[in-house]
């Protein structure tokens, strides 16, 4: 009796330890574009088998049921297996989670997998393939003008999408936004997309205009733009017709990447490079103009220090004048009009000195340099200024560094400018020779009473002080209006460091909108920042500038910035939160 308790327990065991139940994928490091097969595999008929939960991925088919069962000398074997198939939705290592299913009362899962997930691949062409008539059919390509610019020089983007006359276009998601490391970047806006007829790859197609993106590469060397992939929601034309004898149409989608693109980026030559070149590149003019030659005593003139023309008028900054230390100059008021098109940025940039003079006097203001790399004939230019007279009719007159002054009958001695009244003690202190004694003096009986006086007082302030901490909604916009008081200082300090610069920016312009708005940055998208700061009777004119500061913010993560940039972003910031303190009601 033991033997077969013990040969039934044997049996059980066994048959427990046959119980098999896990997991699998058809590949574990996959592009974008590339679909994933799952499949949950068991050896025995459970029951209530529930997937995980895809996160990452989006299921495109399945799941998919097959089942098996064969017998061998004797033996059977069975096999069952739940199939699915998935597009990811972002990159990075994404985990497939666990799968259970029950068997006889007891739940079995399977062991996690993970999948790395990386840019969009070029998919080879499979003849055994079913969508061989979408990847025929459709085409994403970036037409770039330029693989082989000088450092600074500006080059395009054009993302076109090409599909063939016999397939509609129903939807477009942008899964992978390309990124440009190492280049300024600047979108062009595209208002409405047309299509057009064009030729690829010697075939008719027609095609839209996705994209349009001016660079200016900050770096020498081989620079990758990184690529544009899209999920496109199809309909195909199949063999069959309705009763009216029309083609019926089947609906798909398919994933498309324009695929990186290589840059090889040339320095700029070192032969002919001026001592003072500060970077300008393109066709430019320069001038130096005076508002005023001629002045009185307090009277202030301007001094404009202009560039125009074709080039990287944003990355670059203007010479600064030298002036007579007569002559007071401030710093300059700096302003753009530059437009970017996709031939490159064109306008104007200034700046602005006021210059105050001391004395009465003549005096030259030296002829300034400003150098550039003239693409056209690949050569360095110099443009200098004229020399700029300043005449001041009345005023002071420097006496120079030296003041003679008389210290004795018939004798002079020659005093440095600062000192000749320094032996002069022009406060005197006095103390008087008696004093009274502190108990029973007013002070004594003052301070006696004064902790009882100041009874109501702390009562008060108690009383205050209650009602503030009350104030919870009170308390947390008197903070964030502090913080964004002190993120705009930081970001002052931190001008010539991108990342801290920019991050403390946009905490400043947040916490602004926390205060004054009463809103979270859950809140905060641009739609969302435009009707509250329009319902609060803000100019349409500042709500613009506000949202392009933000955006400005954000895309200087991903391009490089100029001290001179993040100058202007600062003072634009000042404005603007000054102007909506003013108009926000």
């Amino acid at each position: 009796m033991k033997k077969f308790i013990l040969l039934v327990l044997v049996s059980f065991q066994g048959l427990y330890a046959q119980v098999q139940f896990e997991s699998k994928v058809s590949k574990t490091t996959l592009g974008l574009n590339e679909r994933l097969r799952v499949d949950f595999t068991m050896n025995f008929d459970g029951d209530n088998f529930m997937p995980p939960v895809f996160d990452g991925f989006r299921v495109v088919a399945g799941p998919s049921q097959q089942v098996s069962q064969s017998w061998v000398n004797g033996k059977s074997s069975f096999n069952k297996t739940y199939s699915y198939y998935l597009l990811p939705t972002q990159k990075g290592t994404i985990s497939i989670k666990q799968a259970s299913i029950e068997y006889n009362g007891q739940v079995y899962k399977t062991t996690p997998i993970a999948v790395k997930v990386s840019d969009a691949v070029e998919m080879p062409r499979d003849p055994n393939d079913n969508s061989i008539s979408i990847n025929d059919a459709l085409y994403l390509v970036a037409d770039v003008s330029k693989t082989n610019p000088y450092l600074n020089e500006p080059i395009t983007v054009v993302y076109k999408l090409y599909f063939s006359h016999n397939i509609g276009i129903t939807n477009w998601r942008e899964l992978d936004k390309p990124k440009y490391n190492n280049f300024w970047s600047q979108n062009i806006d595209i208002k409405q997309l047309v299509a057009e007829e064009g030729m690829y790859n010697g075939e008719r197609f027609r095609y839209v205009v996705l994209r349009k993106t001016v660079l200016y590469p900050q770096k020498a060397g081989k620079l990758e733009i990184e690529p544009l992939a899209l999920d496109i929601d199809v309909e195909l034309p199949t063999n069959r017709r309705n009763i009216f004898g029309q083609v019926m149409l089947t609906k798909d989608h398919k994933r498309v990447s324009a695929g990186s693109r290589v840059i090889n980026v040339k320095s700029l030559p070192e032969n002919g490079k001026p001592i003072d070149f500060g970077g300008a590149v393109g066709k430019f003019e320069f001038s130096v103009t005076p508002s005023r030659t001629n002045l009185k005593n307090g009277e202030s003139m301007e001094l404009d220090v202009r560039v125009s023309g074709n080039g990287n008028l944003k990355l670059f900054s203007l010479p600064k004048p030298v002036v007579p230390s007569a002559l007071e100059m401030y710093d300059p008021v700096h302003s753009e009009t530059v437009n970017t098109p996709l031939s490159g940025m064109n306008g104007v940039i200034l700046d602005k000195y006021t210059i105050i003079p001391q004395f009465k006097g003549s005096y030259i203001i030296k002829p300034i340099q400003f150098s550039y790399f003239d693409l056209g004939t690949e050569k360095y230019k110099t443009i200098t200024s004229k020399e700029i007279s300043i005449n001041v009719a009345d005023g002071p007159v420097s006496s120079g560094n030296t003041i003679a002054t008389t210290v004795a009958a018939g004798d002079k001695k020659t005093v440095s400018a600062g000192d000749q009244f320094k032996f002069i003690h022009l406060k005197t202190k006095l103390k008087p020779t008696h004093k009274s004694d502190f108990f029973g003096s007013t002070l004594f009986y003052g301070l006696l009473a004064a902790p009882f006086l100041l009874i109501p007082f702390i009562i008060l302030f108690k009383k205050k002080k209650e009602a503030i901490d009350g104030d919870v909604i009170g308390n947390r916009l008197r903070l964030n209006n502090k913080l964004a008081k002190k993120y705009l200082s930081e970001a002052k300090k931190q001008i010539g460091n991108k990342e801290p610069f920019y991050v403390a920016l946009e905490k400043s312009l947040h916490n602004f909108l926390k205060a004054k708005l009463k809103i979270e940055t859950s809140e905060m998208s641009k739609e969302s920042i435009k009707v509250f700061l329009a319902d609060k009777n803000a100019q349409p004119e500042t709500i613009a500038h506000f949202i392009q500061l933000k955006e400005n913010c954000e895309m200087a993560r991903y391009a490089p910035s100029s001290v001179v940039a993040m100058q202007q972003d600062f003072d634009k910031a000042v404005v603007v939160i000054s102007e909506l303190e003013k108009q926000i009601s």
